[in-house]
């Protein structure tokens, strides 16, 4: 993945993780594996996992400890109100930065 594409990445991850575990609950290899499905094949563990005690910590998703056979509880999380309102807002804010994207690829103005 190129230079661009990390920066680009970053600033929208959290938003794609946060709709994941909106459509249903999940454990953090689960949403890793949807988003390399999804063809962000290059997103490390790693990120994800920081990413999801950075969503944690600001309260936007709910946990959910249960005991693991191989070391500490596994996490399982899912969307909670605040951190709906807060997908909310990233839809509407890719849905305005996606519209004027497309006009300028395309060279028309603004309407």
């Amino acid at each position: 993945m190129g230079k661009q594409m990390t920066e680009m990445l970053k600033g929208t991850l959290e938003g794609m993780v946060l709709a994941i575990v909106a459509g249903q609950p999940a454990y953090g290899y689960d949403i890793t594996t949807q988003l390399r499905e999804g063809g962000f094949s290059d997103i490390a563990e790693g990120t994800v996992y920081a990413l999801l005690l950075r969503i944690e910590k600001n309260g936007l998703v709910e946990v959910q400890k249960s005991p693991s056979e191989k070391g500490p509880p596994r996490k399982m999380y899912s969307l909670n109100a605040q951190g709906q309102d807060y997908l909310d807002e990233f839809w509407k804010t890719w849905s305005f930065l996606s519209e004027r994207l497309e006009l300028l690829h395309h060279g028309r103005k603004q309407a």
